[in-house]
């Protein structure tokens, strides 16, 4: 089912549609997670990665009890845009010899996967509630909180150190 096809006739579709879609997402990046962490070089990059892997371990147990509460089923739809991230994190990752641009590029792969999740969680919010489903909403901000804490922390180790040590 397409975001733009005939499937998709109500919100509540378009709810489900979008669970489905980033319970791929973040199952794509539980798989994902570990390999940017054996890349990266600086260590406090490479705990955040593991960190953020236990993170979205727990998103993905959290985006299954959404499924249940909301009587719809477990089930996840291919993600192309997570898919597109993750592939070109792959690339890039793969063409940077300096290790320490290496990290810089590790984050900015990291937090373009964060901002589809803030983006996605956003909506899903805001659609449960519009749904009567605040159960559900409140379930999925705790979610948002943590991915919007992560690009924090992200942004701030690339301001703080890996970005000066890339330039050098």
């Amino acid at each position: 089912m397409g975001l733009f096809t005939k499937d998709i006739k109500t919100m509540n579709d378009l709810f489900v549609h979008q669970l489905q879609d980033i319970y791929y997402a973040e199952q794509q990046l539980t798989k994902a997670l570990p390999k940017m962490a054996e890349k990266a070089n600086d260590p406090q990059l490479k705990q955040g990665f593991l960190t953020h892997l236990e993170e979205t371990k727990q998103h993905v147990k959290r985006l299954e009890e959404v499924f249940k509460m909301h009587g719809a089923q477990v089930k996840a739809v291919d993600c192309p845009a997570i898919d597109g991230i993750i592939e070109e994190a792959d690339e890039t990752a793969g063409d940077v010899a300096d290790k320490a641009v290496l990290d810089a590029a590790l984050i900015n792969a990291a937090q373009a996967a964060e901002h589809y999740e803030i983006v996605r969680y956003g909506s899903l919010i805001a659609w449960a509630k519009q749904l009567g489903r605040n159960d559900c909403a409140t379930v999925l901000a705790k979610t948002l909180e943590e991915e919007k804490a992560t690009d924090k922390k992200l942004t701030s180790l690339a301001e703080s150190k890996v970005n000066l040590r890339a330039a050098s």
